[in-house]
């Protein structure tokens, strides 16, 4: 069998490998063209564009760069019916994807979407489109399912892959990780600034108030690997920090805290047991539309799942260098860590067992089956 499969980002491109590894195991013939990254061409696909080309955050970034974008759906479209999938597969990043659906569908190629554009955050008139262009959903929030049955929209429930990419992942030796990086033997404190230009810089900057006002522990950036050490440099200047690229799980592992930009980051960190303080900041303009739009409580997926504010959240404004130390202190403080660790291993029942990428895989090939 053929699968086309889209994903945009670094998220994005774990899931989609684990996805090809499990959709091989299951169709050894199986082809598999896809847009991605580096995971997954390394599990097996044939990568056409990597999720860098085009990692636009944001209303007012995407303006800027709407001819690419609208160039690259074109492209995209062209590339769909020279290969002529029998099964075409989005992966989160609805912008790009469901534009790509709404095209697909009438043209008869089976479509499906794993891990559900967020249409429970914003925009749920989304809904309609996705009933109209997608065959076959596979949510990874027991919430996602609760709201698509709200619109009579049947889905299947998987469980978060994350559980998998973090139960298989090696347990690391402190030690040696430390000795292997130049690291002395203080606490390490995760810095995760995002994936995107956009973002790491604006987030970066504030965190990097926190290093000297510590000397009691260590500051380590996890650099996302789309980037180079260069970029990070420009905004570390003197600061002491150490930067290690490409091993955010190794360094979470052994983190004794963190500073996250809201994303997936913040479930990954909460799975690996380590306090953190979510964090996020975007353009003026991005934020005050995005307010308009998005009617959550939360906007961290831990704080999600578990309809309460498990960790502290520091958007926009609230998002200072006096917050940031506050809040480092209130998660520095045991009785704290300890309510933080019961509702971790809570949060981590309320996703479910192992097998996400796994149910998946078995059930897109029953449907071409």
């Amino acid at each position: 069998m053929k699968y086309y499969i889209i994903a945009g980002e670094a998220s994005g491109d774990l899931h989609g490998a684990n996805l090809i590894k499990k959709l091989k195991k299951k169709d050894p013939s199986a082809n598999i063209r896809c847009w991605g990254g580096d995971l997954m061409k390394a599990a097996g696909g044939t990568l056409v564009k990597h999720y860098k080309e085009r990692a636009f955050m944001g209303f007012t970034e995407i303006l800027k760069n709407i001819f690419k974008i609208l160039g690259l759906l074109k492209f995209c479209k062209k590339d769909i019916d020279f290969f002529n999938p029998d099964a075409l597969i989005f992966i989160d990043n609805s912008g790009f994807n469901l534009r790509i659906a709404k095209w697909a569908k009438p043209k008869g190629y089976q479509t499906h979407y794993y891990i559900s554009p967020q249409v429970w955050a914003s925009r749920s008139g989304r809904v309609k489109t996705i009933k109209a262009t997608i065959d076959h959903m596979y949510v990874i929030l027991p919430f996602v399912k609760v709201f698509y049955d709200s619109y009579d929209y049947k889905v299947n429930y998987v469980g978060h892959p994350l559980i998998d990419a973090i139960a298989n992942f090696p347990k690391i030796n402190s030690k040696k990780f430390k000795k292997a990086f130049n690291l002395d033997e203080r606490p390490i404190v995760a810095l995760l600034p995002g994936s995107r230009k956009q973002e790491i810089t604006k987030m970066l900057q504030t965190m990097l108030t926190l290093p000297d006002l510590y000397p009691q522990f260590q500051f380590v950036i996890a650099g996302a690997p789309s980037h180079e050490a260069s970029f990070y440099k420009a905004i570390i200047g003197k600061k002491p920090v150490t930067l290690i690229q490409n091993r955010t799980y190794e360094i979470l592992s052994v983190a004794y805290s963190a500073l996250v930009t809201s994303g997936t980051a913040t479930l990954e960190t909460a799975l690996f047991k380590v306090p953190q303080v979510v964090c996020y900041k975007g353009s003026a303009i991005s934020y005050a539309i995005a307010k308009r739009i998005i009617k959550l409580k939360y906007i961290s997926l831990v704080n999600l799942v578990m309809d309460k504010p498990v960790v502290k959240e520091l958007i926009q404004d609230d998002f200072t260098a006096e917050n940031i130390k506050k809040e480092f202190d209130v998660i520095s403080d045991q009785q704290k860590r300890t309510s933080l660790f019961l509702d971790y291993y809570d949060l981590e029942l309320k996703l479910g067992s192992t097998g996400a990428s796994k149910k998946t895989a078995e059930l897109i090939i029953k449907t071409l089956q």
